[in-house]
C-alpha cells in the first residue's frame, strides 16, 4: 500500500531530505542567522518558516523543496542589481526564486555547503533592506559594537 503524499519523504537532489538530521541542522544554523537581528519573528508562512523584521515585512523565507524545488534554500529581499550580480557570480549557489524573483530577491542554496559567512551578510543585507528605521538603526548600532576595539 502506497505512503499517503502527506507522509512521503521528500526526495532532493542534494541528499538532504525534509526531516532530515542533516536538513534540521541547516535550518537551525539560518533560524540563529535570521534570530540574531533586532526583533526579528520567525512565523510559519505558506508552510515553511519565515522571518520578519519586527512586525514589519519578510526579509527571509525557507524553501524546503517547496513545489519539487531540487534543494533546500533560503530566498533574500536584494537591493536593486544585486540578484543578477549573485547569480552571474555563483548560478549553482545563486538563482531567481519563483513568486519573488521578479521583485529582485535571490535564492541561496544551502544544501551544498554554503559559506555561511556569506549567508549572514545576504540574510543582513535583506533585514536591513525591510526593516524600519528604528530596527535598521538598531541592527547597525548591534553590529559596531562588534567590531574590535583598536
Amino acid at each position: 500500500m502506497p505512503v499517503p503524499a502527506k507522509r512521503r519523504k521528500h526526495r532532493s537532489t542534494s541528499g538532504v531530505d525534509r526531516g532530515s538530521a542533516a536538513r534540521d541542522r541547516l535550518v537551525g544554523r539560518l533560524r540563529q542567522i535570521c534570530l540574531a537581528l533586532p526583533e526579528a519573528k520567525e512565523k510559519l508562512s505558506h508552510g515553511e518558516p519565515t522571518w520578519f523584521a519586527g512586525k514589519g515585512k519578510v526579509f527571509a523565507m525557507l524553501d524546503d523543496h517547496h513545489h519539487g524545488a531540487a534543494h533546500l534554500s533560503v530566498w533574500l529581499p536584494q537591493p536593486f542589481g544585486a540578484q543578477e550580480a549573485l547569480i552571474g557570480s555563483d548560478p549553482e549557489r545563486f538563482f531567481r526564486p519563483p513568486y519573488v524573483g521578479v521583485s529582485g530577491w535571490v535564492g541561496v542554496v544551502l544544501d551544498t555547503g554554503p559559506d555561511w559567512d556569506a549567508v549572514a551578510a545576504l540574510v543582513r543585507e535583506a533585514y536591513l533592506s525591510v526593516a524600519t528605521t528604528k530596527l535598521r538603526n538598531l541592527a547597525l548600532s548591534a553590529a559596531g559594537s562588534l567590531k574590535p576595539q583598536s
